[in-house]
């Protein structure tokens, strides 16, 4: 049985440097057979360095959580408060701890953080070839609202379906 899992906000530079070696280490085996390793090393470096992260805390008003379930991070997530929604913007989990109910404890400690914040509803964007995910976040009630494609510089864009869960 899962016991409980903490997730921690990421205030500190030890924490944002915690989330950057995990980015690392998970983008690099989970993204380089969906997009090839130039886009991801050129993702990692403009979303998910230290440099990113803090940028996107200070100044963009996302909130990292760190997911930790016995005194070792083994993953991380990120929320930006929009108007209209919650954006869930990133999710990641070490290979190793996928499939043991710790998606599911994250998706339900982002569902509480809607709610208290007064959101409507919790939005994310998703690879249109990562089946694994798109298959987890239908199974936890994400439903497909959107296709889109997202110039992200360096060459590259990205082919994601916008999907949306309604939390009120």
């Amino acid at each position: 049985m899962l016991g409980a899992v903490m997730f921690i906000e990421v205030t500190t530079k030890k924490q944002i440097h915690t989330v950057a070696r995990l980015a690392k280490e998970i983008w690099t085996e989970h993204y380089v057979p969906i997009i090839g390793k130039e886009q991801t090393e050129y993702m990692l470096n403009e979303f998910q360095s230290i440099d990113a992260i803090t940028r996107q805390i200070q100044k963009d008003h996302c909130l990292y959580f760190l997911v930790d379930p016995e005194d070792r991070p083994i993953g991380y997530l990120a929320v930006q408060p929009r108007e209209e929604d919650l954006l869930l913007s990133k999710i990641y989990l070490e290979r190793a701890s996928r499939g043991h109910g710790f998606g599911h404890k994250t998706i339900h400690f982002v569902e509480e953080l809607a709610r208290e914040l007064e959101k409507p509803a919790i939005t994310l964007t998703v690879n249109r070839y990562n089946s694994n995910s798109l298959a987890s976040y239908s199974r936890w009630g994400f439903r497909i609202v959107d296709q889109i494609r997202t110039d992200i510089g360096g060459g590259f864009s990205m082919d994601d379906y916008v999907m949306q869960k309604k939390t009120a």
